[in-house]
């Protein structure tokens, strides 16, 4: 008989979920667990109100697959036990039960249960088109079109997204790497030409059996044929290049499902084998490789559940018995663990790029299972409030103000994420969301030529989608917004004024992650950024080279391209040890907008440095955001062993340095940096225009951006304070202050307009 015993959690895994302690957010609530790490593991789990699982008050649920289950069934309030075993199928029984672990569900709570397996599919025939459009939904779209060809923009679609690709030659199967090893160009080149197999594929299928033009429909099957004839295990394989077998197998699976009535039994077999061979070698690496229901940090496996699985899985169940294993194992991911990278306040600890990224694929797919099964992931507590992520952490107006990998840095803000959150406005009715589009569409005309854009999806093919799918909703814009925003999930803060006017509109951002530098996270806890009255003035230092380049490893994803301290020359652990990673945290102690107006937050990012710096003993980054005008910057940083201090700062433009303070000049704000007190004694300020151990190849052409350090001399203790005062170029804006030396701390009294404030700043010693 097997026995059950509870692995312990780590730093990367699920954990024992839930307990006292979980604050549930939806009901029913997510049960999560360690697995035995045995093969085939199955597993029982108990539901009761009485801590003796008596019969009469236990509910039993079993088979569970995986270490992830949440119930068909809403809870009554109140307080609940739950237990697990695993199932021993050869004698029929379960072993000794887990720990018992407590758990409370509060009135109110969103009702989110997952039906069952057995009930999932149960509203689903196996008639296509399935992807999108139902079957029963066809005809009528048919007739609107063909009554009025602008309907959902269908026009725009037909001429710009359908018809180049009767003319276009096929694309030829992309070519190995020179002595297969990844060049970050080729690499490029070969999903942009997969994306654009996708494009002539899903736009020909759609368009030929909408318009019933057998000419299209020939073209697409031209097409489809086509990569059914490219070597599932060659160059756009999974494991050769996992962007382009992306493409190819959602290419695969929209004319597949699309041109499924225009194919003869030979062809759609061809098909399908291929489709399914492909589907397996990405379900394999998620769920026997990754393992994302365990380790769920692994974002191309949680993203592939959305252009992959989803996609391919819809058009072959009721024909493919694996199909609707892994379409299971993709619908109880989303209810349970979605997503492993922020939580309720709707964050995405990887930044607003790869929430562009995640979210263009995710909506798509929950867009799809809700339309083929019925099953609405919306309303899951994330799903209510991920649009307020870009809306204050990658404001429309701005540049360089934001975290983590991204493809646009130094560009507008993407007008995909301005897609994606009006899928949350089209959901909500939050016209905030709808004005962000809004911003978005006007600030980048041309944003489709962009290879970040073309490369992975086609405007025209969304808005056609979202015209039909979702009501308009009106912009309001956001006049009331909230002055600090505090996103608990992921330990990012964002301060604003005036987000509505991009000429008046001041945003600080700063961030210390419990993701430490994770994934496409960076060694920045207690970094800052700074946008205002329309110019980048603190940034998000470098370029988007590739992800691995030189610039990418050495500079962005390290402390020192960030408005942050090195410790005696060092900075986080940024490295490729997950566990280290993870472990080179941050933690926002407190953020709060206080009653006379004063934005503060406290930050501590000691954890993070641990690794490279084990002589720290604390670092706390305290922000003052004061008057709607200014901001004080107070650091402290306390050591086992004598060190110093590097402060960095960057911006776009050479600096004005003058004693202990700098200068920023842009095109439409300035800065106004001034270090008013250090308990060290002055610092020592220069400034520097390169990437240092970048190779110059990659950033050839590219604008320098100018890197201040300001060097403390080395003590054991050290209290650091910044003035930052932005102000519209070519006005004056002075803040006085004075300080008083207290016995148990410093008092700084700073004066703007009049108006007085008081900082305190605790002792150095």
């Amino acid at each position: 008989m097997k026995t059950t015993y509870e692995p312990a959690s780590g730093i990367l895994t699920v954990l024992y979920q839930p307990d006292e302690s979980t604050k549930l957010l939806e009901n029913p609530p997510r049960f999560t667990w360690m697995p035995a790490q045995l093969d085939d593991d199955q597993y029982v789990l108990q539901i009761s109100s009485s801590p003796d699982f008596d019969e009469a008050s236990t509910q039993s649920f079993a088979p569970i697959p995986y270490n992830l289950f949440t119930p068909d069934t809403a809870l009554s309030p109140g307080t609940y036990y739950w237990r697990y075993a695993l199932v021993d199928e050869s004698e029929k029984r379960c072993s000794e039960w887990s720990t018992v672990r407590k758990f409370n569900v509060s009135e109110g709570l969103p009702e989110t249960p997952l039906p069952s397996r057995a009930e999932r599919y149960a509203s689903t025939d196996a008639t296509h088109p399935r992807l999108w459009l139902q079957a029963s939904e066809l005809q009528k779209f048919r007739e609107q079109v063909l009554a009025d060809p602008s309907y959902c923009g269908w026009n725009e679609f037909y001429e710009k997204s359908v018809l180049p690709w009767t003319t276009r030659e096929l694309i030829a199967e992309p070519a190995p790497y020179p002595d297969n090893k990844r060049v970050a160009k080729l690499w490029r080149k070969m999903y942009m030409d997969c994306q654009e197999t996708l494009y002539a594929i899903r736009h020909l299928s759609v368009a030929g059996v909408v318009l019933e033009d057998a000419e299209l429909i020939a073209h697409a099957k031209r097409w489809l044929m086509h990569v059914v004839s490219w070597n599932p295990e060659g160059t756009t394989s999974r494991d050769y290049n996992d962007e382009s077998s992306f493409r190819i197998a959602g290419a695969l699976a929209w004319g597949y499902d699309w041109l499924y009535a225009h194919m003869n039994e030979e062809e759609r077999t061809a098909v399908r084998d291929v489709l399914l061979q492909r589907t397996e070698q990405v379900a394999f690496h998620v769920i026997e490789r990754s393992k994302i229901h365990q380790v769920p940090y692994d974002s191309h496996a949680v993203r592939s559940l959305s252009s992959v699985l989803t996609p391919c899985c819809i058009a072959m169940l009721h024909e493919e018995p694996k199909a609707k294993e892994w379409l299971d194992y993709t619908l109880e991911y989303y209810a349970g663990l979605y997503s492993p990278w922020g939580g309720e306040d709707g964050g995405w600890a990887e930044g607003p790029m790869y929430w562009t990224t995640q979210m263009a694929f995710v909506t798509e797919a929950v867009n799809l299972i809700r339309k083929y099964t019925g099953h609405n992931f919306y309303k899951r507590p994330f799903f209510d409030k991920t649009g307020d992520f870009p809306l204050y952490c990658f404001s429309p107006d701005t540049l360089r103000a934001s975290f983590g990998d991204q493809s646009t840095l130094g560009d507008p803000v993407s007008l995909k994420t301005g897609f994606n959150i009006r899928q949350y406005a089209g959901n909500t009715g939050n016209g905030m969301y709808q004005w962000y589009y809004e911003q978005t569409r006007k600030l980048d005309p041309e944003a489709e030529k962009k290879f970040y854009n073309y490369g992975w999806w086609d405007f025209r093919f969304d808005e056609m989608m979202y015209q039909f799918d979702y009501p308009s909703v009106e912009a309001v814009e956001p006049v009331d917004v909230e002055p600090l925003k505090w996103f608990r999930d992921i330990g990012w803060v964002a301060m604003h004024e005036k987000m509505h006017d991009p000429n008046e509109h001041i945003m600080f951002l700063t961030k210390s992650s419990r993701y430490g530098s994770v994934s496409h996270s960076h060694g920045d806890q207690n970094a800052f950024l700074l946008h205002a009255y329309g110019e980048p003035l603190a940034i998000e230092s470098g370029y988007y080279v590739a992800f691995g380049s030189t610039m990418h490893r050495n500079w962005r994803r390290q402390t020192r391209s960030t408005n942050n301290i090195l410790i005696d020359g060092k900075g986080q652990y940024a490295g490729t040890d997950k566990v280290l990673n993870m472990a080179a945290k941050g933690v926002i102690e407190l953020a709060e907008q206080r009653a006379d107006g004063v934005g503060y937050v406290r930050a501590n990012a000691t954890a993070a440095y641990l690794e490279n710096v084990p002589y720290l003993k604390k670092y706390i980054r305290e922000t003052y955001f004061i008057n709607k005008s200014y901001f004080v910057i107070v650091d402290s940083v306390d050591l086992d062993q004598p060190g110093s201090i590097d402060w960095l700062f960057h911006t776009r433009n050479e600096m004005q340095l003058k004693g202990q303070s700098f200068r920023v000049v842009g095109e439409k704000a300035e800065l106004d940096g001034r270090f008013i007190y250090s308990s060290s004694g002055d610092l020592a300020l220069s400034q520097q225009n390169e990437f240092l151990d970048v190779d110059p190849s990659e950033i050839e052409g590219l604008a320098k951006e100018w890197h201040l350090t300001a060097k403390t001399k080395s003590a054991r203790s050290h209290r650091l304070v910044t003035l930052l005062v932005p102000m519209k170029k070519g006005d004056t804006k002075y803040v006085s202050y004075f300080m008083d030396d207290q016995d148990h701390g410093v008092h700084l009294y700073l004066t703007d307009q009049g108006i007085t404030k008081k900082v305190e700043i605790s002792k150095a010693y």
